[in-house]
């Protein structure tokens, strides 16, 4: 068992996490994130069990060390093939594997999974069960408080009845319902009221079990607000879109002494980091596409999104580019100053 692994059975040390989000939460920008905060527990995107077992398990599942703690969020509704993945995540080293309970989108709906699963919860339970036979390493859900018509109260009792009596003894609840039929994905996650005071009832039943809550929490001030009713909290837009607030995370939410972040330092990680992937094939745009929002609401944050967004996305473009951008932070922060 790696150290990472042993420091995730102690589960309240996980008070915050980055959500998982598709087509953002990458092995590049689960690098970066990680150069923000030792301590927050990050997610891939939703991988199907499919996927897994039949595709490019490298592509797929592939992820540097820094990244841990690191969690294989899966796709999928049919217990055999859930438990194979589960399996094949816990070989490529990830710390914990999550069962994806709450995805609305079109593709999880045509596979029956994701948010359609809050109607089958009996199902959920089953597939949870033969995960954790399959693997050393703790399997989680993240779910919904209810789809369409159904009352969330009964509906988010029963799954987490279900999953935790299946050993599951990790909830994350996005405090929204999912609106499978009339909303769209991106409206499923505006739209829908947030309930957070539902989350709140679920911990007050379930003291003994850690569940954590998601859904439009934009503050790490926020965050201690939660974290006086629920055991964690995961940030999703506001983490990747404001990144910075992660650098803050380590001081605020766990305590650790406040600092003066080095945002130099992190640059030459990142451009070094960049570098080995150009090496490999990839290109600039690959990592810094996650890194634009960085230096939101400070000075020179426009010019470093400019640079990053065009000369960042052209043919040939290297780190030299990641250092163009951040010389116009420093360049402003200069101007101001003086």
């Amino acid at each position: 068992m790696n150290e990472s692994a042993k420091k995730y059975n102690n589960y309240k040390a996980f008070k915050l996490s980055v959500a998982p989000m598709m087509d953002w939460t990458d092995r590049h920008c689960r690098f970066f994130h990680r150069q923000l905060s030792r301590n927050a527990l990050l997610y891939t995107e939703m991988v199907v069990a499919d996927a897994v077992i039949q595709g490019a398990r490298e592509r797929l599942l592939g992820f540097s060390p820094e990244e841990h703690p690191v969690t294989l969020q899966l796709g999928g509704s049919d217990p055999k093939k859930l438990a194979e993945a589960a399996r094949i995540g816990e070989g490529f080293g990830y710390d914990e594997i999550n069962l994806n309970v709450g995805c609305p989108s079109d593709r999880v709906q045509s596979g029956t999974f994701g948010a359609c699963l809050m109607k089958t919860p009996e199902l959920v339970a089953e597939c949870v069960a033969a995960m954790r036979q399959a693997v050393t390493i703790p399997v989680t859900v993240k779910c919904r408080i209810g789809v369409d018509e159904q009352d969330p109260e009964a509906a988010l009792d029963a799954l987490a009845d279900g999953v935790f009596a299946a050993g599951v003894e990790v909830l994350w609840v996005h405090a929204r319902k999912a609106w499978l039929e009339g909303l769209s994905p991106k409206e499923n996650r505006d739209i829908p009221p947030l309930d957070y005071g539902r989350v709140y009832r679920l911990k007050a039943k379930n003291q003994s079990r850690f569940i954590g809550i998601n859904g439009g929490i934009q503050t790490l001030d926020e965050t201690a607000k939660h974290l006086e009713n629920v055991d964690g909290v995961m940030l999703g837009r506001a983490a990747y879109h404001t990144p910075g607030i992660l650098a803050d995370a380590d001081a605020v939410v766990y305590g650790e002494a406040a600092r003066e972040f080095d945002y130099a330092g992190l640059i030459d990680t990142m451009a070094a980091y960049a570098a080995r992937h150009i090496e490999q094939g990839g290109r600039l745009g690959h990592v810094t596409r996650h890194m634009v929002g960085l230096f939101h609401g400070q000075p020179g944050a426009r010019r470093f999104r400019q640079i990053l967004s065009t000369d960042a996305t052209r043919p040939g473009a290297g780190p030299e580019v990641l250092y163009s951008a951040f010389a116009a932070v420093e360049q402003e922060r200069a101007s101001r100053a003086a």
